[in-house]
């Protein structure tokens, strides 16, 4: 394969994207690099396609810092190249994802093996590529806080973004009542194809009065909320008695202090989840990525790619993102053919 030397234990030169300096997405570069050999636990994957995530952004941008220079990427899928020793969990030829591990920005990563996750046949490289890292956060956030039933609300936000869009269909699944907020008229669409019961355009519409108004005053009994400043506090006042609410990212910035005397008149409580928190084990990895797989090949969670992009175009990937006119996930293409 051009661009990478294959030989079993030898250092690769692979092309990846570097991050020299914090900044914008113009500092986002096509560069080679060289990949070691693995070593114990681990191995290198030959990646097809790689997941954009806003933790990308933040790493980018510093918010979240990195030693530099670094190859940013959370989430790919390809195929093992090579296994370093005691490795058992997967071997060279196995087609896989995975999420939370550097580097997926690349032609090749090395990563640690157990966070492999094996690919099904019937799922694409393209697939591979979408699910892991936003597949198992909606896993984790709809399974561990408050799990809906079919007389819950839930209120999801940025519920037509890659991530909402899982949660919707997740807290569906389960039979919830799903509210979602929108930017726009064409993020509505998509929210409601997902099964998104009710749908608040919060540029137009107050998405605390309108969702006390769609539940007769009762509010959210969950709220999933990766925006973070521009809607903790509504969340507050959207929510039903004893309801919850969970914060798992803050895509428009760290969220406000409150006291937390103001969660007592209304028995709220809230939660924080990071994705790593709960793969703490290669069972419990499994667990989560084989649920997702499984509402794939059944048809009722649907992921939904709205563009791939060649890696050298990264920096449009993270602009399209950031713009938020994004309607579901966008993946990077390494050019590299994974059969």
């Amino acid at each position: 394969m051009p661009g990478v030397e294959t030989a079993k234990g030898k250092k690769r030169t692979v092309k990846a994207i570097v991050i020299e300096r914090h900044g914008g997405p113009e500092v986002l570069q096509l560069k080679e690099i060289e990949i070691a050999p693995p070593g114990r636990g681990q191995a290198v994957v030959r990646l097809g396609m790689a997941g954009v995530n806003f933790v990308d952004i933040h790493q980018r941008r510093g918010t979240y810092a990195r030693p530099l220079p670094f190859t940013p990427g959370q989430e790919g899928a390809g195929v093992v190249e090579e296994v370093g020793e005691d490795v058992t969990v997967v071997k060279p030829g196995n087609r896989v994802a995975y999420a939370g591990q550097p580097g997926s920005y690349a032609e090749a990563s090395l990563v640690q093996a157990d966070s492999l996750i094996p690919l099904p046949a019937e799922l694409s490289i393209e697939q591979g590529a979408a699910f892991p890292l936003q597949g198992m956060t909606a896993h984790y956030l709809i399974h561990e806080f408050h799990k809906p039933t079919a007389e819950s609300v839930v209120l999801i936000h940025a519920a037509a973004g890659g991530m909402g869009l899982l949660l919707v269909q997740w807290a569906r699944h389960f039979g919830a009542r799903v509210i979602g907020t929108v930017s726009n008229d064409e993020k509505a669409r998509a929210a409601r194809q997902a099964g998104a019961t009710d749908i608040i355009v919060y540029t137009q519409q107050n998405f605390i009065a309108e969702t006390k108004r769609l539940t007769n005053e009762h509010g959210a009994d969950l709220t999933i909320d990766g925006v973070g400043k521009a809607t903790f506090g509504g969340n507050l006042e959207a929510a039903a008695l004893r309801g919850h609410i969970v914060i798992f990212g803050a895509s428009s910035g760290p969220a406000d202090p409150i006291l937390p005397n103001s969660l007592m008149a209304r028995s709220l409580s809230i939660s924080g989840g990071t994705l790593q928190n709960y793969l703490r084990t290669r069972d419990e990895l499994m667990w989560r990525a084989n649920d997702v797989i499984a509402g794939i090949e059944h048809g009722w969670l649907k992921l939904r790619i709205c563009r791939v992009l060649p890696l050298a175009e990264a920096a449009e990937a993270h602009r399209l993102l950031e713009s938020r006119q994004s309607i579901g996930k966008i993946l990077l293409s390494t050019g590299v053919v994974i059969a």
